[in-house]
Formats: C-alpha cells, sequence, structure tokens
C-alpha cells in the first residue's frame, strides 16, 4: 500500500485560524481541519489497522493517524478533533465517521467551528470524562451534570474544564425560595395549607391571575408565585430544583430564565384564550417548559446521552408531570368552594409544554453557541411572540365581544 503520507497536499492548519480574528470563521469553512489525501489510501489505513472489525479501528490509532498527517496542528486541537471523530465515546472510529469529519465542511456544527477557533482552551485529559480518577465530591457533581444534560463528549469536557460555580445557579433557587416564602405567607393569613384555594381570600391578594383583573398586566407573571396547596408546591418545587438547577449550571441563568418566563408568560395567556373564566395560580407554566424541554432532548439524543438509568428517570418524571396535571385537571372540575367562582386552571400546564418543546428544545441543543445565529431559534421565537401578540388582542377585544360572564373576585 502506498504511504499514505507522501504526496499529500497540506491546506492551512486551522493553527493559524485560531489566533485570528472572529469574523474570519468564513475562512474555516472551506478549509480542511486535516490533509486531504485519496478516499482510497484513508480506507486502506481503516482496513489495514482493524481487518476484523469492519472498517472501524481504535481511538488510538486514530490518534497516531492525526499525528501523522497533522503535524501542523497543536496537541490539544488533536484532542478537539479526537473526541469530535468518537462523538459517543465508545473508543472505536469507522471509516464514514472520518469522513463526515473531513469532507462535509459545509454541514460542519457550531460547536466543530468553534472547536477550531478555540484552539487555545486546552483539554485536560485525552479518555472520556466518565474515567477520570481521583475527583473532589463538587468536580464529581459537576461531572454528572455533565452527563445529565449534554449528548456531546467535547461539550461535556468542556463543560467540566471551564465550569468555576461563578455565577452559581442563583434564579431557579431564588425563584424557589420567593415561591416558599408567599406560600407561608398566605399559609400563615388563611390559617390553610392544603387547598389554600378553598379559603375566600385566596383570589384577593396582588399576585394570582384572575380574568376580571386581567387589566393588570402583572398577574400574568406574578401569579407562579401562588400556589393552591403544599401539594401543589411541592411537586412544583421538585421538578424545578431536580431539573432546572442543573440546566442553569449548564447553560446559565439567562437562557432557563427566558425558557421559564416565556413558559408562565404562554400559561396565563393560554388561560386566558381557553379557559376564560378561569384563574390560574402556581410555577407549572414555567415548570413544564423546562421538564419537557429537557426530555425532549434527552429524546432527540437519546445514544450520546450518557445519564444512568435515563429510562427509569423519563419515566419517573413523566409520572410526576403526569400526577400533577391529573391533580390540576381533577381541581379544575371539582365543585368550586365559592361559586360562582371556578377552581383554577390547569391550562398553563399545556402553554408551558408547548413553550418547552419549541424555543425550549432549541436552547438546549446550542449549548455554547449563539442563539440570535440561529435561524429555528428565531423561528420559535417569532411565532411565539406572534401567540403572544394575538393573545394580548383577544384579551382587549374577544371577552367584551364574546360577552363573557366573569365571575367575581371573592
Amino acid at each position: 500500500m502506498p504511504d499514505a503520507s507522501r504526496d499529500v497536499p497540506v491546506h492551512s492548519s486551522p493553527a493559524v485560524a485560531a489566533n485570528a480574528e472572529g469574523d474570519e470563521i468564513e475562512v474555516l469553512e472551506s478549509i480542511d481541519v486535516l490533509p486531504v489525501a485519496p478516499e482510497d489510501q484513508w480506507k486502506s489505513l481503516f482496513d489495514k489497522f482493524d481487518s476484523e472489525s469492519s472498517g472501524f479501528i481504535s481511538t488510538e490509532r486514530f490518534r497516531d493517524l492525526l499525528a501523522a498527517h497533522g503535524s501542523e496542528l497543536d496537541p490539544h486541537k488533536l484532542e478537539v478533533l479526537l473526541a469530535l471523530a468518537d462523538g459517543n465515546a465508545d473508543g472505536k472510529i469507522c471509516y464514514q465517521d472520518f469522513v463526515n469529519l473531513v469532507r462535509m465542511s459545509n454541514k460542519r456544527s457550531n460547536s466543530f467551528r468553534r472547536a477550531i477557533l478555540q484552539g487555545s482552551r486546552q483539554l485536560k485529559g485525552a479518555g472520556a470524562l466518565g474515567e477520570e480518577v481521583g475527583l473532589g465530591l463538587s468536580q464529581r457533581l459537576v461531572r454528572h451534570i455533565a452527563y445529565e444534560t449534554l449528548p456531546r463528549e467535547i461539550d461535556r469536557k468542556w463543560y467540566f474544564d471551564s465550569y468555576t460555580c461563578c455565577p452559581p445557579p442563583w434564579l431557579i433557587l431564588a425563584i424557589t425560595i420567593a415561591e416558599v416564602a408567599v406560600f407561608m405567607y398566605y399559609g400563615l393569613q388563611l390559617d390553610r395549607w392544603v387547598l389554600q384555594v378553598s379559603s375566600p381570600h385566596f383570589l384577593r391578594g396582588p399576585l394570582p391571575y384572575h380574568p376580571k383583573l386581567r387589566i393588570q398586566a402583572w398577574r400574568y407573571l406574578s401569579y407562579a408565585f401562588m400556589h393552591t396547596g403544599i401539594e401543589h408546591l411541592g411537586l412544583n418545587m421538585a421538578m424545578q430544583l431536580l431539573v432546572g438547577v442543573p440546566l442553569e449550571m449548564v447553560h446559565g441563568a439567562l437562557r432557563i430564565g427566558l425558557v421559564y418566563v416565556c413558559g408562565v408568560l404562554a400559561g396565563s395567556l393560554a388561560v386566558s384564550v381557553t379557559d376564560m373564566t378561569a384563574p390560574v395560580v402556581g410555577s407549572s407554566g414555567g415548570v413544564y417548559a423546562l421538564v419537557s424541554a429537557h426530555l425532549a432532548n434527552v429524546v432527540m439524543n437519546w445514544s450520546g446521552m450518557k445519564c444512568q438509568f435515563k429510562l427509569f428517570r423519563m419515566a419517573m418524571a413523566l409520572v410526576c408531570m403526569s400526577v400533577e396535571f391529573g391533580r390540576a385537571v381533577w381541581l379544575r372540575f371539582y365543585p368550586p368552594a365559592f361559586p360562582p367562582c371556578p377552581n383554577p386552571s390547569f391550562v398553563a400546564h399545556l402553554g408551558g409544554v408547548m413553550v418547552g418543546l419549541t424555543l425550549g428544545v432549541v436552547v438546549l441543543q446550542n449549548y455554547e453557541q449563539r442563539l440570535q445565529e440561529q435561524s429555528l431559534f428565531w423561528i420559535f421565537f417569532s411565532v411565539y411572540l406572534l401567540f403572544v401578540l394575538c393573545a394580548v388582542f383577544w384579551n382587549i377585544f374577544a371577552y367584551s365581544l364574546l360577552d363573557v360572564r366573569l365571575p367575581p373576585t371573592l
């Protein structure tokens, strides 16, 4: 077999691009990261190294190929390429994986471009993140969260390498503390901890959404801090902390806050359009936006997600969501304690799910990538803004046009 390294044209190394300005990223689109060799030569190399595994070679053999044919690349960039090629971290690379890595420049992900442009960023260790030993408790926690939320090994390594807990995941914790404080206040004021909604003073406060007070715009968001009882708060708080805090640690408060607030607002607006006479309380819109986005991200990247017992844990998450949603449906149609005012609506849950399956999925799938550069983000965000605009006009004109009889605020 002819030597694959002889007479091989070598293109510009990304080591040069790593020190260039960020606006020169277009140049990388037309540059092969590895030297180009005839496909039959590369195929022969793969077949030679592993004739018993149908075209697979080990990552160590592929490392030797990178070192031999990509001599202009500095060592940490070789590690980046190795991690990208072995995306599922199984220690094997097939010929097609290599072809996709080298030739499909027009389909390279933003993570790939970021890997090359940020070539100065060191990767600690060549093996899979899960194989690292001697980690402290906090490092093991960060590694666990990386495997819980990120489907790509290179992203998990980068997150583990760069996470400093500064700032800490403050947003979800602050929202949870505020919800508990509001619940304690109303619990003491109403002298009721279970089914607080059955108290005649529950809906008189400044926080819950009530259709007769819909002119007070803050209620479309503030209703999330009130809950119908300890059973409602407990389920929402558990899902909010178990899912929201890890997501905030990975994606940051700004992105997770965007998904959460959009879910809360979509929940109240969905109620005002579809369940026009019902009030709304609870953070289920925001919680369901986060949980459904995370579950959808896990399903869409099932083979890449390396979290333990993921099928069982998904089933438990769905059970918790179903129990909470079932409780809300039962309460909505249960005879109200003070007719004609109905019990709080359950439609806010569905509004949150819709936000999570659209806007939330796009946010979670683009780790450390600029959302403003993602066309799908702008499509879903535009649809969301259109929904908000239509719901606002509905609230202004529909109630009077349809002559809806609104219940009193008690």
